[in-house]
């Protein structure tokens, strides 16, 4: 296999485990927005403690697509960089926004008013990023952006319904995700019932979603739609993701909330996956693939070899980070093993 596949693919495994872990603590932001009712304060008290060990750690696998992007497909970074300026700028204000809030809430020990205005920007912030990651994702696979002849900081081209439509998507899988999620980690049935609701709610709403951009497809963005039609990983992981989502609901209404959660992650990874492959060879349609962006064959093979040792030390690292929050007694958003 040609180094430049071997490098899509690792850049595959790290958006899959970004969407697993950054996506849920994205989608427990919005979750932290919408809280309710008369266990409002303990609902964002179990989110606080869920991702506050490990959200610095999940944007690894951001950071990690970024580099070898960079490095590895330096023409596609420079298209996606030119014609999708504003949009990026977006993303990277609601991360930056993200992170600074949180700490501020979580160590102000000032103004209570403070800090609820702090906590507001961070569930605001948390809740516009991966919509707009998702409209990154849309914008480059329906190739009106790359088409235009004029660089857009914002501009029609990713305010198509497409985007948009795929920018809901993510934002209700990241939440289903996490309610999922935090289900397992709430410590009292009340708890659990409350993000079980929303679970439920926010699942039915990425199933609408999922539904409306594949007839969207059609109109929008037709590569896309017929990769999903004519790839083999694409119809396999899409068909999983049925059969995902199925018993991530059965579980959840069920109350077997560590099944919903393995179900519920097997779910979104299958999705991102189908996506993957319907958009294969492509990193920025119409015209920009793997094949005609990648760096030089040395460059890549040198990237895959620093991948492999960087293996070496995330994985025992970030499997000690889990291990350690979860022995004190501490949540994780995750897939952490339970005990």
């Amino acid at each position: 296999m040609d180094a430049n596949v071997l490098l899509s693919i690792v850049m595959l495994f790290a958006l899959v485990v970004y969407s697993l872990l950054g996506g849920a603590d994205y989608g427990a932001g919005f979750l932290d927005l919408t809280c309710s009712g008369p266990r409002k304060e303990r609902q964002r008290a179990l989110i606080a403690g869920a991702i506050q060990p490990v959200w610095e750690t999940n944007h690894v696998w951001l950071v990690l697509i970024i580099v070898l992007l960079f490095s590895g497909f330096p023409a596609a970074f420079g298209a996606i960089g030119a014609r999708l300026p504003g949009l990026l700028l977006l993303v990277l204000l609601g991360i930056v926004l993200r992170g600074s809030s949180f700490v501020f809430r979580a160590y102000f020990a000032g103004d209570a008013r403070t800090q609820l205005y702090w906590g507001r920007v961070f569930s605001i912030s948390s809740s516009l990023t991966p919509f707009f990651l998702g409209m990154v994702i849309g914008a480059i696979s329906n190739g009106s952006a790359a088409a235009s002849s004029r660089g857009f900081w914002f501009g029609v081209a990713w305010l198509a319904s497409f985007p948009l439509l795929v920018g809901l998507l993510s934002l209700s899988l990241f939440a289903y995700l996490a309610a999922t999620y935090l289900a397992v980690e709430a410590p009292d049935r009340e708890l659990q019932d409350d993000f079980r609701q929303r679970a439920l709610i926010s699942g039915g709403v990425s199933v609408f979603a999922a539904i409306l951009t594949y007839l969207l497809a059609s109109s929008s963005a037709p590569g896309i739609r017929e990769g999903l039609a004519s790839s083999a990983l694409s119809g396999a992981a899409e068909l999983g993701a049925v059969f995902s989502a199925f018993f991530a609901f059965r579980n959840l209404m069920l109350r077997r909330y560590r099944r919903a959660r393995v179900a519920a992650a097997a779910q979104v990874g299958l999705v991102v996956i189908g996506w993957a492959g319907a958009q294969f060879p492509y990193l920025f349609r119409p015209d920009v693939t793997v094949f005609n962006s990648a760096a030089p064959a040395n460059v890549l093979w040198d990237l895959l070899l620093a991948c492999g040792a960087g293996v070496v030390v995330l994985f025992p690292s970030l499997y000690l980070l889990f291990r350690v929050f979860k022995r004190r007694g501490g949540t994780a958003s995750g897939l952490e093993s339970s005990s």
